[in-house]
C-alpha cells in the first residue's frame, strides 16, 4: 500500500513557518478542531515573552505581542508546577483581565493547550494550541499533541541552535584575532534591543511578522563582524583618520557580507529563516538614504528595511555611549541629532520609531548599563 508520509516537510529545506503550518495540517487530520498553533519565544535577560510564529495566515490576534512572564501569572505557575496547562473554557479563565487572553477571546477561541519548551533543562518558550471549540483537550488527545508539541520544540531549537552557532563562532574569531573588544557587550545588548522596539513600530508599515522582527534582534548584534578585518591601529585610533585610513574601515560592510556568505556556507545555514537579513544588516547598515553611504551607494528603498533599522540603533547607542574618546550624549541630543538626520542620512520611520518609544529606550538602558571598566 503506498502511503504519504504527513510530516514530509519537515525532511524539506523549507522556512520553520513552513513546517509549522505542515504540523498544524497533519494535526487536523486527527483533531479538526485544533485551528492554530502559536509559539512564543522567551528572552531571559528582559523575561520578556514574544510572540514568535503561528501556523494560521490571516488570523493572528496576537501579532507583535510581548509581555513580561511575571505579568502572566497562568503561564508562569507552568514553569513552577512543572506542568502544561489545559483550559477548556477560556471564558472563565482568567476572568478575561490579561490582554492576552482578552485577544485570543475576542478571535473566537474558546479553549487551548499550553506547553513549556525547553533546551537542555533551559526554558525558552512556550507553544500554544488554540481551538474555536470549548472542552476539546482530553487526555487522549492531549497525549497526541505531546508528541507534535515536541517535534516543533526540537525544530525551533534547531533553527536557534543554528543562529547561537553562528554567533559563537563571530565572537570566538573576534576574540582571538584581535584579543580587543571594540563594541561592548552592553552595546550589542542595547542597540539589538532598539533595533526590536523600532522594528516592532513599523511592522504593520512594513508588513514584518513576528518571526522577521525577532530575526532582526537575533542578527543584530553580528551587524559589524566585517570590523574583525581591520587593523588595530584604525579600529582603535582615538582621533579622526585620514581618508586611506577611513578607506579601510569602510571595507568593512562588504568584507562584513563576504564573511557571512563563507559562515553559511562553511556552517550549512542556508535553510536558516530570514537569513538574507542577517547578510543586509551585516552588508547595508552604513548606506544612507541620500545615497552618500557605502559600501553600494544605495538610496532610499533601495536600502532593505533591516539595514535601515540597524543603522538608526546604532547610531543612537554610539551617541549616548561613553567611549575613551568622547562623552556619552543625553537622550535628548542624540534625539535631536537622529532627527537632523532623518531623511538623509538615516531613515525618517526609523528614526521616528525610536522617539516615539523613549520610555522604553530608557528602560533598555538602565538594564544593560555602560561598565567603562
Amino acid at each position: 500500500m503506498d502511503h504519504r508520509d504527513v510530516l514530509e516537510a519537515f525532511n524539506a529545506q523549507l522556512p520553520i513557518k513552513e513546517k509549522l503550518v505542515a504540523a498544524h495540517a497533519a494535526i487536523k487530520i486527527m483533531f479538526p478542531f485544533v485551528a492554530r498553533i502559536a509559539v512564543a519565544v522567551y528572552d531571559p535577560q528582559t523575561r520578556l515573552l514574544k510572540t514568535f510564529l503561528h501556523s494560521t495566515h490571516d488570523d493572528n490576534p496576537l501579532a507583535n505581542y510581548q509581555a513580561l512572564l511575571d505579568d502572566a501569572p497562568s503561564l508562569k505557575a507552568i514553569l513552577e508546577k512543572g506542568l502544561p496547562r489545559v483550559v477548556n473554557n477560556m471564558l472563565t479563565f482568567e476572568d478575561g483581565t490579561h490582554e492576552h487572553t482578552q485577544r485570543i477571546g475576542r478571535a473566537g477561541y474558546a479553549a487551548s493547550y499550553t506547553m513549556p519548551m525547553f533546551n537542555e533543562g533551559e526554558f525558552f518558550g512556550f507553544i500554544f494550541f488554540n481551538s474555536k471549540q470549548q472542552d476539546v483537550f482530553t487526555e487522549q488527545t492531549l497525549n497526541q499533541l505531546d508528541i507534535y508539541g515536541h517535534l516543533i520544540a526540537l525544530m525551533l531549537i534547531n533553527e536557534f541552535n543554528s543562529i547561537k552557532t553562528l554567533i559563537a563562532a563571530v565572537k570566538t574569531t573576534g576574540h582571538i584575532t584581535h584579543q580587543r573588544d571594540p563594541e561592548t557587550g552592553s552595546h550589542l545588548d542595547r542597540m539589538s534591543r532598539y533595533s526590536l522596539l523600532i522594528a516592532r513600530s513599523l511592522a504593520t508599515q512594513y508588513d514584518m511578522d513576528d518571526s522577521y522582527i525577532q530575526h532582526i534582534f537575533m542578527f543584530a548584534p553580528l551587524h559589524d563582524i566585517g570590523k574583525i578585518a581591520i587593523p588595530d591601529y584604525i579600529l582603535l585610533k582615538p582621533g579622526p583618520l585620514n581618508d586611506e585610513e577611513q578607506a579601510i574601515m569602510k571595507s568593512h560592510a562588504q568584507i562584513g557580507r563576504d564573511m557571512i556568505d563563507d559562515m553559511i556556507q562553511n556552517f550549512g545555514l542556508d535553510t536558516v529563516q530570514h537569513i538574507d537579513l542577517l547578510r543586509n544588516i551585516a552588508g547595508y547598515h552604513h548606506e544612507a538614504m541620500n545615497g552618500s553611504g557605502y559600501p553600494d551607494g544605495r538610496r532610499g528603498d533601495a536600502i532593505p528595511i533591516e539595514a535601515r533599522i540597524i543603522a538608526v540603533a546604532d547610531v543612537f547607542d554610539a551617541l549616548t555611549s561613553h567611549r575613551p574618546y568622547k562623552t556619552a550624549w543625553s537622550n535628548a541630543d542624540a534625539i535631536a541629532a537622529l532627527q537632523r538626520l532623518a531623511g538623509e542620512k538615516l531613515d525618517q520611520d526609523c528614526v521616528q520609531a525610536l522617539v516615539d518609544n523613549v520610555s522604553e529606550v530608557e528602560k533598555i538602558q538602565q538594564q544593560f548599563k555602560e561598565n567603562i571598566y
